[in-house]
């Protein structure tokens, strides 16, 4: 395989462009990891103390995942998530003004391989959420299992990021004052392993929880589609039924989270590695579905396969 080196002149804001990223990708891949060593280690070391303290506070503070959450403007306003919204580059699209009065359930689409697009919108202020939508306070839900881990959960919530339990949805779309945002990427882990170039497998069947209780506590729901959304990575053919997606299915319905095989480009070659390709992702929104009108369940749901049917 012949290597493409990247030239040695590259300017400086692309080189921080590519550490954005880099840094995205480490939090997304090994940060968990990092962080229960770490608190391991603290706890086995004269500073147990510490770890003990910490896991008085995580054993007081355990339901805030599925009870909104910590933000951190701070956190989600750093300079380093402007340099990620440039590497692709992404942009979010404001198709229809939002009552922040009200809460809202954004379906969003495609799940890609690591939700990009979906971190980059909601978690972070890079792409002016809350300039574009005043008053809404954006929630991406993630699995219940990544909330468990110490450090990292904290880490996590200062974005926006929630657990994807039933009791947490519920929480947001249930608040009087309204203002809450619960975006859900419909298809879950399992459409990663469908997310390629070129491709656009979306789950829908069986994924209308969130539409239920949309209706039962009068949330509006809002269509989202992310363009370009699965083009920044490739990945190992498992097509349905061969060896290899059988045992990603297999590892999933175990540990509940998708491991699909990608890869990309690297840091200082466009070969091979983890890094995503520089593709812009465009994500959208349509108008919102209000829950007090007499539609059935299937009926709302067929309006995310109207929409992703115009890419």
């Amino acid at each position: 395989m012949k290597i493409e080196f990247a030239p040695l002149n590259i300017p400086l804001r692309r080189r921080l462009q590519t550490a954005a990223v880099l840094q995205w990708l480490f939090s997304f891949l090994a940060l968990a990891q990092c962080c229960l060593a770490a608190f391991v280690l603290l706890a086995l070391s004269d500073w147990w103390i510490v770890a003990l303290l910490y896991a008085g506070w995580l054993w007081l503070d355990w339901d805030t995942p599925s009870s909104g959450g910590r933000r951190s403007h701070w956190v989600r306003s750093w300079i380093v998530w402007e340099y990620f919204r440039d590497y692709f580059p992404l942009t979010l699209v404001k198709t229809i003004d939002l009552d922040p009065k009200k809460n809202y359930i954004f379906g969003f689409h495609p799940h890609g391989v690591l939700v990009a697009g979906g971190f980059g919108n909601f978690c972070t202020e890079a792409t002016g959420f809350s300039r574009l939508f005043p008053g809404l306070r954006p929630h991406l839900l993630m699995l219940p299992f990544w909330f468990r881990v110490p450090l990292f959960r904290d880490y996590i919530m200062c974005g926006g990021l929630v657990s994807s339990c039933k009791s947490s949805l519920s929480y947001l779309v249930s608040r009087p004052e309204g203002g809450n945002v619960a975006v859900i990427a419909v298809g879950g882990a399992s459409e990663a392993l469908d997310a390629r170039p070129g491709a656009l497998t979306l789950q829908v069947r069986n994924r209308k929880g969130f539409i239920k209780l949309a209706l039962k506590h009068g949330a509006q729901l809002v269509p989202v589609f992310s363009f370009g959304e699965n083009e920044l990575f490739d990945q190992m053919k498992n097509p349905s039924g061969s060896p290899l997606r059988t045992l990603q299915n297999r590892l999933q319905s175990i540990m509940g989270v998708a491991l699909p095989l990608f890869h990309a480009r690297g840091v200082f070659q466009y070969s091979f590695g983890l890094i995503p390709y520089r593709k812009s992702i465009h994500t959208w929104g349509s108008r919102s579905r209000s829950p007090r009108l007499p539609v059935p369940a299937a009926r709302t749901s067929r309006v995310f396969i109207k929409f992703t049917c115009r890419v």
